[in-house]
């Protein structure tokens, strides 16, 4: 299978995960990731610069090391998917509450060095981004059409509220770092498949 094919099958599967559904508003910063408005309002992003930008970022991490990285995120949806790209590749995982000091405060047990941070909503992960910032920590960041990206270094433009549209964002950065290493060829199924990457929902969950 040429790489082209498998770019277009790639596309073609995840396109119904709704990795490029944006929200009814958009920034300054998000416009050049934006094609259209949907019927409903919502604006939709353009799936080939995520792809895009997901293989910028997989290129990033492998640079830097995976082990050197932590994944960040306060979104319940990104849980599992961040517990899968981290049992895989060998990084770190904040999840729930980012605590304060975590990358600026070496007096603190919690204290850590990270060469690499990835958060998965601006908005939602504002206090790991302003520690990055500080410490002069490079951010690579999910972001959907809504959100301010003006400290991110690698933006990866995506829903980043959906269950299923996050599962892939992470599925395909985990199939991007292993390509990039060597490790899964082009035309090679991962073991792993997207619903595997996403978050379960519990009947305490729909309550």
């Amino acid at each position: 299978m040429s790489q082209q094919t498998e770019g277009m099958d790639i596309k073609k599967k995840v396109l119904a995960t709704g990795i490029r559904v944006g929200t009814q508003v958009k920034t300054k910063f998000m416009i050049p990731f934006i094609t259209k408005a949907s019927p409903e309002g919502l604006y939709m992003l353009d799936l080939d610069i995520t792809l895009e930008k997901i293989k910028t970022a997989a290129k990033f991490i492998n640079r830097l090391g995976t082990d050197n990285l932590i994944v960040c995120s306060g979104r319940q949806y990104a849980e599992m998917p961040i517990e899968k790209f981290c049992d895989t590749l060998g990084s770190k995982k904040l999840i729930k509450r980012f605590m304060p000091g975590t990358l600026t405060n070496p007096s603190l047990p919690y204290y850590i060095e990270p060469k690499l941070v990835l958060i998965s909503d601006p908005q939602v992960d504002e206090q790991a981004i302003i520690e990055a910032t500080n410490a002069g920590i490079p951010i690579i960041g999910i972001a959907n059409t809504d959100n301010i990206t003006s400290n991110l270094d690698v933006i990866i433009p995506a829903n980043n509220r959906g269950r299923k549209a996050l599962a892939t964002v992470y599925w395909l950065l985990v199939r991007q770092i292993l390509i990039e290493r060597g490790e899964l060829k082009e035309d090679e199924p991962m073991k792993e498949d997207i619903d595997d990457f996403e978050t379960k929902i519990t009947e305490e969950d729909i309550e």
